[in-house]
């Protein structure tokens, strides 16, 4: 039986965000572009995202996967299309094909986050080395912010863009037992971005793990 962990539409992915999920380290695929919208998956065991992907682009063939990934435990699939509809009609083949409901993943839990204001410059160099880019400055405030399911970052760091455009995203990590967002700029943006961060995922429904 293929358990949902994640069911997660993002929409009008922005600038930053979408340039993370198009580097060569997790867009194994096609890369996705600003102004597209995505469809994320994680399920259990792993080898059943599978499953999953065939089930949506089938139904939806001009849709692009960017990440197709199997853990230890866990498989993940990104999608993205231009046209919403194109996801709505994947995730719906998905859900039939598994048997779930969207309200069947897990609720984000909120474990952390912390505003660091005035950035020493040896905590940046600590942090920068390892950065492949959006190097941290010293002087900025750092939002640190972590969560559970680890994919829920991602909605999360799109969100924080929005509502502060001028921020840097410096690391998502989307991976993993947990999720983490590094972003850095004015104290005001990055209180900005903290609080729609907690509101997007409070929004989000699921069960209880």
């Amino acid at each position: 039986m293929t358990e949902l962990r994640v069911y997660l539409p993002i929409e009008d992915l922005q600038p930053q965000f979408a340039a993370y999920l198009s580097s060569p380290l997790r867009a194994r695929a096609y890369p996705p572009f600003r102004g597209q919208n995505s469809l994320i998956i994680e399920v259990a065991p792993a080898l059943s995202i599978h499953r999953i992907a065939d089930l949506a682009l089938k139904v939806a063939p001009d849709m692009e996967p960017g990440i197709l990934f199997t853990e230890r435990q866990f498989g993940l699939l990104e999608l993205h299309a231009d046209d919403m509809k194109d996801l709505d009609a994947a995730g719906k083949a998905i859900l039939k094909g598994i048997g779930a409901k969207a309200t069947d993943q897990l609720a984000p839990k909120v474990l952390y986050h912390d505003i660091i204001e005035d950035l020493s410059d040896q905590h940046a160099i600590i942090l920068n080395r390892s950065r492949d880019g959006s190097i941290l400055v010293p002087g900025v405030a750092l939002l640190i912010y972590e969560m559970t399911p680890a994919l829920f970052a991602c909605v999360a760091a799109n969100e924080a863009e929005k509502a502060a455009p001028d921020a840097v995203i410096n690391d998502v990590q989307m991976m993993g037992a947990t999720g983490r967002i590094f972003m850095s700029g004015t104290l005001e943006d990055m209180q900005t971005a903290r609080d729609k961060i907690t509101q997007t995922l409070e929004k989000i429904k699921g069960r209880s793990a």
